[in-house]
């Protein structure tokens, strides 16, 4: 579980860095990041680690959509390597700074490859002063976490374009109710 969240504390550190620098159209995210020796993390500038210029990213939950867009918001597919072990995820965060998302596999990223889930959180605020905090549950973990599919990958204009599931708890007890996740994107680059 401790895995999960350092990947995703990546993932999030890697979205706000790319939300600071939209508006400076940056195109690949390119910064190491180290840990404390136990780990080594890098977010390597390779073709995957692109900033999304167009498309949305859906994400549905309790009857409700949530949708990022490109055009406005920053969103970013990356690819993350932990102790020898890839990954790749999109994370994204509203132009706001008042949702963000991120969802996480493990293997490389392809065109027609379905695989499960590594990690996943959505957090958001609901503006009155409350903040929302949807996280991969344990049960999850244990039972099915979800799958992410790609059916297209840095093809063209194409970034990725996709589909998941997932079950996400707001609590992080090994009891906590998960409700079923789904979601859809369709990535634009340069």
């Amino acid at each position: 579980m401790m895995r999960i969240r350092y990947i995703f504390f990546i993932l999030f550190f890697l979205a706000a860095m790319v939300s600071c620098q939209k508006d400076e159209d940056l195109k690949e995210i390119t910064q190491p990041v180290k840990e404390d020796g136990t780990n080594s993390l890098s977010a390597i500038a390779t073709p995957g680690n692109v900033l999304a210029v167009a498309g949305t990213l859906k994400i549905t939950i309790q009857d409700s959509t949530y949708t990022f867009d490109a055009a406005k918001d920053s969103i970013a597919f990356v690819n993350v390597y932990l102790d020898d072990k890839k990954y790749f995820g999109i994370t994204a965060i509203n132009k706001a700074h008042t949702m963000s998302f991120g969802i996480s596999s493990s293997g490389y990223a392809a065109n027609n490859i379905t695989g499960a889930i590594a990690g996943s959180q959505f957090l958001f605020s609901t503006g009155n002063k409350s903040n929302i905090q949807y996280t991969l549950s344990q049960n999850a973990v244990s039972l099915d976490s979800g799958k992410v599919s790609l059916t297209q990958y840095s093809r063209d204009s194409v970034l990725a374009k996709g589909t998941f599931t997932t079950y996400l708890a707001k609590d992080v007890k090994l009891n906590s109710p998960a409700y079923k996740v789904v979601g859809s994107f369709d990535l634009k680059k340069k």
